[in-house]
């Protein structure tokens, strides 16, 4: 299995290892709250959108076209804001939470079932889940929601399977490793919550 992992990584075309770079600068800047993550993570989606589709993940594939838009709209939102960590982190209410996993599920249902009639979709309901899943958790960051990060650990973990079935390995190295960090991100931007709390409490 090893063997196979380097063999793999090793053919790994140059988007592909182009791709993981700049996903991993998109999240150690998105810890910072820098603006500029944004522009790493278009970049980096950019390129996933043709990876995605050449392994037959159409909805992954749809999903990062929709973050290339949300890197736009990232940038301008923080660029109208304090800059970088200056930014307060905030949370959403729990039934809104509760609201949005609930569209999420029946979103993925219905979008599973198009898939299974309509395509070759490798992973239809996996595929579907995480790409609703993720539509919202981007949402969370550009409004710098604390949460996003729980969220994009599940997501970023199912992601690295879907990506790792399919031959794809480094994007799914880079999954997990976005775990990793998401895990880093949510104690960091936990710490700034905190503070902010007891800057407005006194």
């Amino acid at each position: 299995m090893l063997e196979s992992l380097r063999a793999a990584v090793a053919a790994a075309s140059a988007a592909e290892a182009l791709s993981v770079v700049l996903g991993v600068a998109y999240l150690l800047l998105a810890v910072r709250r820098s603006r500029w993550c944004w522009v790493a993570g278009g970049v980096s989606s950019g390129i996933l959108v043709y990876l995605a589709a050449r392994s037959r993940l159409p909805m992954q594939a749809a999903l990062q076209v929709y973050y290339v838009a949300m890197s736009a709209y990232g940038f301008w939102h923080w660029s109208r804001e304090p800059a970088d960590a200056d930014r307060a982190v905030g949370t959403l209410p729990l039934r809104l939470h509760a609201f949005a996993c609930a569209l999420i599920v029946l979103a993925s249902v219905l979008t599973a079932r198009w898939l299974q009639l309509e395509t070759q979709a490798a992973w239809p309901y996996l595929d579907s889940a995480t790409t609703w899943a993720s539509l919202f958790t981007t949402w969370l960051v550009a409004r710098v929601k604390l949460e996003n990060w729980l969220y994009w650990v599940l997501i970023d973990a199912v992601l690295a399977f879907l990506f790792a079935v399919q031959g794809l390995y480094l994007v799914a190295l880079l999954n997990l490793v976005y775990v990793i960090i998401a895990f880093y991100g949510f104690a960091a931007w936990r710490k700034s919550y905190r503070r902010g709390e007891l800057a407005h409490a006194g």
